[in-house]
């Protein structure tokens, strides 16, 4: 599930303040509120995100049990350590996978290698189109693609664009750029869960593609100028 943030598409803006490129968004548990390019499901996996609302429903089983037996209900609302241990259990064997070994053995060097050159190689043509399309020609853009590390759900990937001049700032697109992001970043081969799945078993879940826009060669911004 992709979603692409900028200014436009969340209505907490200040959660994109950034002093640095690439900016983490999943990893410091920062609470993002849609404002478009989120469908139904997408907003719900955004929320299962955060630890609160996994942790409420790792619970369930508790009042069930209240319910089932009522006699029971003071007992099991007052047992802590049963309740820490279900928490603990679903977030390290249910949704990650516990083991270096076993994430290391979800993706090959070499198909983690050949996955990221696709990667690149995506990230620099979205960029390149990006940047001729607005008449962009001096500075570096970078598209950041962010994926949590939950393991045993549908993936949730954040992309970016973002620039260090004048200041580190996650720039705003378009509703045709967000489309162009979301149409030409991922293809047959490199899937979003084929991303994940390296992503998982190399260990690092945000990758950052860099563009200096002066390498932008004059055929490329000739192309732009004929799909304008």
């Amino acid at each position: 599930m992709i979603f692409v943030t900028a200014p436009s598409t969340v209505l907490n803006r200040a959660a994109l303040d950034t002093k640095r490129v690439p900016k983490p968004i999943l990893d410091r548990n920062i609470t993002l509120i849609p404002r478009s390019g989120a469908g139904l499901a997408l907003r719900l996996r955004m929320l299962f995100e955060h630890g609160l609302l996994r942790y409420l429903i790792a619970l369930v089983p508790f009042p069930i049990a209240m319910a089932i037996w009522p006699h029971l209900a003071l007992p099991i609302a007052q047992a802590p350590l049963p309740m820490f241990i279900l928490i603990f259990f679903v977030e390290t064997r249910v949704l990650a996978i516990p083991s270096e070994e076993k994430r290391r053995a979800l993706a090959s060097g070499t198909e983690i290698a050949r996955g990221l050159d696709r990667l690149k190689i995506a990230g620099e043509d979205i960029l390149t189109r990006l940047a001729t399309g607005r008449r962009l020609t001096e500075g570096t853009l970078t598209l950041v693609v962010e994926q949590s590390a939950l393991a045993r759900v549908p993936p949730l990937t954040l992309v970016s664009v973002q620039t260090e001049t004048p200041d580190p700032a996650l720039i705003d697109l378009s509703e045709d750029e967000q489309g162009m992001i979301r149409d030409r970043l991922f293809d047959a081969e490199l899937t979003e869960q084929n991303l994940h799945r390296i992503n998982l078993a190399d260990g690092n879940m945000l990758r950052a593609v860099p563009l200096e826009l002066g390498t932008i060669s004059a055929h490329a911004r000739l192309e732009a100028l004929a799909r304008a």
